[in-house]
């Protein structure tokens, strides 16, 4: 017995060891390449630096010839001193230092020569090492966020460089002539952007603010912020009943404490969500509490046409980019509707078992729509067949609250539980999951645009993430120093919404008093 017992221990001590020198040998293998991988592009990297290099040094001497060149074939004239045998150049007329009219009462010889360049070479020496300074600050700026977001670079690097190898290694097995650039790896290229984007920015900064803030009406929250087709105006509506809309380009440069809105349209209920038609310029749609769509004419401020069938409080509407005259809505009465503008009644309908909180159309296609709901999914549906969604995208532990595209294989997701997340809704796979932001109870605003995410926080503070990195890229607080000290002590002020000037790094954030501030990204 003793025998058979000593045995089997030996066994399950040997099964042990083989699987961890498998499993350490699988790491090694995976450490192997992917320090093959980093050797291969750190010489790629200094051999295309040395091109860069010879290239500006090519550029450099061919500009020197041209001006070598230039000073033969036209030599610049001179002044002769009547009084003196000295000569002037008139390039010192050029320059500022000497003008043909006070000519005769300079001197000419080469001490008025030599004090007349040396203070302007000495300005044009610290000139350059002040921008010398600059571009050094900046780069060692940079650096240090590469160092602070080390670890989710690495992993992003890694990623790209085993996922595009191994897409370029079954492109290459399929098409033996396939020429490709020498040394530099397509995932090296990809991470450089990331890389490039990332760094790019550091802060956000303010560069316009209104208010809101109505002395008859103590709620003020803006609950729905957006740009036109042409980010010349922009709306907002919220719990005040109203829908104001504001000329972009006089909110930035001519600034003010209030700014009258262009237009202002009044309605029953308080609104929840906007939405502008892309292709009909004056068109808007809003959504409201007591679950009514109306789509307006801001040009005569009346509605066109007041949806009704929803039956209770509809939390959602967005205009189809594809075709203009199609629109979705989702409302707490568990129902998403498709409406189109030339009809008075819904012309699709899709009962799902929870609350819907979000809707969004495919930028690409009026087939497909991201519905958000209250059981913590995102149920992505084909319009054509919706018997069942395409896929339900499940991660979220809260309610999702906002659904957005960044692209037509790109679907944003926030949720109550404080945390973004991003999906690939052609290969129906989790991406990425974003925190940094506080967010458990309220709708604080969700905007995207190709690199970048931006959210609220219930900390009264805006966030902005790159889509290839889990933790913020910035923020920026409101109420610092356009708040009263008594306000500002509350601590239960929340931003409400926000939006991205199409693909710039401007951006439209409001909060829940009312103040709305335009904020871009800086370095």
């Amino acid at each position: 017995m003793e025998q058979e017992e000593a045995e089997r221990n030996m066994q399950i001590l040997l099964d042990f060891l083989h699987c961890l020198r498998k499993q350490k040998v699988d790491e090694l293998n995976k450490v192997q390449t992917d320090l093959q991988f980093i050797k291969e592009d750190i010489n790629s990297v200094e051999r295309h630096r040395i091109d860069l290099y010879r290239a500006r040094d090519r550029y450099t001497v061919k500009l020197r010839m041209l001006g070598d060149d230039s000073s033969t074939r036209k030599p610049w004239p001179s002044f002769i001193d009547k009084n003196s045998s000295g000569i002037v150049s008139s390039s010192l007329n050029v320059r500022g230092v000497m003008s043909a009219g006070n000519l005769q009462n300079k001197l000419i010889d080469g001490k008025a020569q030599a004090s007349g360049h040396g203070p302007q070479r000495k300005d044009a020496l610290s000139e350059a090492d002040s921008q010398g300074f600059n571009q050094s600050g900046l780069s060692i700026a940079r650096k240090k966020r590469v160092h602070t977001q080390f670890n989710d670079l690495q992993e992003c690097y890694l990623q790209k460089r085993h996922q595009l190898a191994n897409q370029l290694h079954i492109k290459q097995e399929s098409d033996k002539n396939v020429i490709h650039r020498e040394g530099y790896n397509a995932g090296l290229a990809e991470f450089q952007s990331v890389l490039s984007t990332f760094t790019q920015y550091s802060r956000l900064r303010v560069i316009a603010e209104l208010r809101l803030g109505d002395l008859f009406h103590s709620a003020n929250i803006v609950s729905s912020i957006e740009f036109d087709r042409d980010d010349e105006l922009f709306a907002t509506a919220g719990v005040s009943r109203r829908i104001k809309v504001f000329d972009f380009s006089t909110v930035l440069n001519e600034p003010a404490d209030v700014h009258c809105p262009v237009v202002e349209m009044s309605t029953r209920s308080k609104l929840s969500c906007l939405s502008w038609n892309k292709c009909w310029k004056n068109h808007i749609a809003s959504s409201d509490y007591e679950g009514i769509v109306t789509v307006w004419d801001v040009t005569t401020r009346q509605s066109l046409m007041e949806y009704e069938e929803h039956e209770k409080r509809a939390w959602s509407v967005d205009f189809s980019r594809t075709e203009p005259s199609m629109l979705v809505s989702g409302s707490d009465d568990c129902k998403v509707k498709i409406w189109c503008t030339n009809q008075e009644a819904s012309v699709l309908n899709i009962d799902m078992k929870a609350n819907i909180c979000c809707v969004k159309y495919n930028p690409g296609s009026s087939n497909y729509v991201a519905v958000g709901s209250a059981d913590h999914h995102i149920h992505y549906y084909d319009l054509r067949n919706i018997s069942s969604p395409l896929h339900v995208f499940s991660g979220h532990k809260k309610a999702v609250s906002y659904v957005k595209f960044l692209s037509e294989n790109e679907l944003a997701s926030a949720s109550t539980d404080s945390t973004l997340r991003l999906w690939d809704v052609k290969e129906n796979l989790p991406l990425r999951t974003f925190k940094g932001h506080t967010n458990e109870k309220n709708f604080v605003g969700l905007t995207v645009n190709s690199e970048y995410l931006a959210c609220g926080s219930e900390t009264n503070e805006v966030y902005v993430y790159h889509k290839e990195i889990s933790r913020p890229l910035t923020w920026h607080r409101f109420g610092s120093q356009d708040m009263d000290d008594a306000d500002e002590g509350t601590g239960s002020h929340f931003i409400s919404a926000v939006c991205w000037k199409s693909d710039s790094p401007t951006m439209l954030t409001a909060n829940s008093q009312g103040t709305i501030k335009v904020l871009v990204l800086a370095a």
